[in-house]
């Protein structure tokens, strides 16, 4: 499974874009380039001819998750020039011996906002569960701080929660207070909002991504003062990097085959697809019981894979997280 979303990335083109016996052009770097080089030194040991001309005036090469356009090439010296940043996507520095796709038909910008758009989507369907520790206050409890906001913003509604935790080892409740359910609300305010803390200083919590909320919360049937632990539904998190982890953003190990298969789907719809990408496609569904019996069928495929995945999942998860119910002011399971 993979850890972080470059991995996610790399397991969609190894599983589905790209086969072993279908792989698409590349070469390499032979110097590193900062963000603002315009001339490309390329391997041209590892390329046929028909590919170095594949490199002429027009196309394009890719690196990393940056598109260039080539406005001219140098065989003689294995030099491109190149327009930086093409098709909106944003320059970078690149080191030595990094991959350089040659017109890639599926540019890993796009598969990572594909992959993006699809954690968004996820939710309602799907959510993530985070647990809270917090203090129980006689009015509202901001969750996060005017410095460290977190992602706070994107907890939707509190699952169930409790005044402490007991410690095992020793066989008793690690506070000395009675264990028990605690009743919880979660109130919605502006962002940004302002706010006086402890010190009579005013201060303002701001989210500048994500959900447009402060989140605050409001117990009752405890005293002020006592540490609660609060678990919540939460939407995924947006990733913005390669490196963000799926633990991060809250995804789980089942969840990657469902995004696998949208961002396949999505990549795929209205395009040629290779012969070895159809097959290779085609025996990966037959295999998971999704029989697709001609190529044109091969997005509603996935579509029906991702579909029966995403109901499995639902169901998994309504068992372990029950819809709340409240009963003199303490949350049980449903």
């Amino acid at each position: 499974m993979s850890t972080n979303i470059e991995g996610l990335i790399n397991r969609v083109y190894r599983e589905y874009l790209e086969p072993n016996d279908d792989v698409q052009s590349f070469t390499y770097l032979t110097t590193a380039i900062d963000n603002t080089a315009t001339s490309i030194v390329y391997n041209n040991t590892v390329i046929t001819s028909e590919e170095e001309d594949a490199m002429s005036a027009g196309n394009f090469i890719e690196i990393n998750r940056e598109l260039m356009l080539i406005t001219a090439i140098d065989t003689a010296s294995t030099t491109l020039t190149v327009m930086r940043g093409a098709r909106g996507t944003d320059k970078d520095s690149h080191g030595i011996n990094t991959l350089i796709k040659i017109n890639p038909p599926f540019p890993r910008k796009n598969v990572f906002d594909a992959v993006a758009d699809q954690i968004t989507n996820l939710y309602p369907t799907l959510y993530a569960v985070e647990t809270v520790e917090t203090t129980s206050g006689t009015g509202y409890t901001l969750l996060g701080t005017y410095d460290s906001p977190g992602t706070n913003n994107y907890l939707v509604t509190p699952i169930k929660a409790i005044s402490q935790y007991t410690d095992w080892s020793a066989g008793s409740d690690q506070t000395g207070l009675t264990f028990k359910g605690v009743a919880v609300e979660m109130i919605d305010l502006p962002n940004p909002f302002t706010y006086t803390d402890s010190t009579s200083t005013e201060r303002t919590i701001t989210y500048t991504t994500g959900p447009d909320v402060v989140h605050a919360l409001q117990f009752s049937g405890i005293a002020s003062g006592h540490t609660c632990y609060v678990t919540f539904k939460k939407k995924f998190v947006q990733p913005t990097a390669e490196t963000d982890t799926l633990a991060t953003i809250g995804l789980e190990d089942e969840y990657e085959p469902i995004i696998m298969a949208g961002v396949a789907a999505h990549m795929l719809s209205g395009r040629d697809i290779p012969a070895a990408t159809t097959e290779f496609i085609t025996d990966q569904l037959g295999t998971a019981n999704f029989p697709v019996g001609a190529a044109s069928n091969i997005r509603n495929g996935l579509l029906s894979y991702q579909a029966t995945l995403l109901e499995q999942a639902k169901k998994d998860l309504k068992a372990r997280y029950p819809e709340p119910v409240a009963l003199n002011q303490i949350t049980y399971p449903s």
